[in-house]
Parts: C-alpha cells; structure tokens; sequence
C-alpha cells in the first residue's frame, strides 16, 4: 500500500518509495527539493517529478557552490531550457538561494542543521487516515517561510515548505496504512 498520490507514475512512486519522508541532513538534496518544490508553485508535483534528471542536469547536479556561480550567460541558457520550468523569477530565486546557502557554509553552518532545528532534530511523524486531513502548512511551516524571507530566500511561503518540509523527511505525512510510514 502507498498513498494514493504516488500511484500516478513509476517516478512518483520510486520518489514516494524511496526519499519522500525520510529524513536526509544532505545539502545538496536539501537545495535540490528547495528549488524543485520552488518550481513546482502553481503546478502539480507531477510535472516537476517528470522533469526531474532535466533540472539535474540543468543545474549541475545541484551543487550549490556550482549554481551560486551561475552567471547571466547561464541563467539565459536555463530560460531557453524546455526540460524545465522556464519562469525567470523561479530560475532567479534558486541561484539566489544557492548564494544564501553557500554563505552560510562560508560562516560554517548548514542549511540543513538550520531547517533541523525548528523540530529539535526530530522529525514529525503525523498519522493521517486520508490524504483530506493533510495540511497545505501548519504553524511550524508558517514560521520557516517567515524566517527564510527574512534571510532572503525566495519562493518560500508556507506551503512550498510544507512540501519541502515532508520532501526532506523533517515531516513524515505517509498515511497510516501506507506500507512505507
């Protein structure tokens, strides 16, 4: 059994199967799931997930020093990339991300550990019966946006970081019949 949503596509089921709420301390994926989830706004899950190794490709793997240095020239040839979402706010906002992130590294801390410790480094493990009782954001994600904006981050409000929030295992919303909680 899984949740329903992943039933749509061999993708979405090898993403729900195999990262979806597990919980990672990886940069590079944090980043990953952060500009994809940021990609996604006004689209479904779906279309992100099926351009998924495009954006890998894209964006040199999601390596954050390698995107921080992302240029004009770069930036023009991502807008002219038709394997991914091609909006020059949502291209802008990830180099800029990758900026705030790699200052962060630059003064030794990590995104991850900065995301962690909003839960005490323990993810929550919420117990749904259906797919209706999940939130789009809660109060802890409400509070992250707020403070990601603060910082600078764009393409944060409190429902992408639900989603990156789940991505990244910080939230576990599988459903209680789902065999992969």
């Amino acid at each position: 059994m899984r949740c329903e949503w992943a039933n749509s596509s061999k993708e979405m089921q090898a993403y729900h199967d195999n990262e979806w709420g597990k919980p990672s301390h990886d940069e590079r994926y944090f980043f990953e799931m952060l500009t994809l989830e940021g990609a996604q706004a006004g689209l479904s899950w779906a279309t992100i997930i099926k351009r998924r190794q495009t954006y890998r490709q894209a964006y040199d793997n999601f390596e954050i020093d390698k995107v921080a240095a992302f240029d004009q020239s770069k930036r023009d040839d991502l807008l002219q990339d038709k394997g991914i979402i091609r909006n020059h706010l949502k291209v802008d906002s990830s180099i800029s991300n990758a900026k705030l992130i790699q200052s962060m590294h630059d003064n030794n801390k990590k995104f991850s550990d900065y995301i962690w410790k909003f839960v005490d480094n323990k993810p929550i493990i919420n117990h749904y019966s259906d797919m209706e009782e999940m939130p789009a954001q809660t109060e802890l994600s409400q509070m992250i946006s707020k403070d990601l904006k603060k910082k600078g981050f764009r393409f944060v409000g409190p429902t992408i970081i639900y989603s990156f929030l789940q991505a990244v295992g910080v939230i576990n919303d599988h459903l209680d019949n789902c065999d992969f909680k």
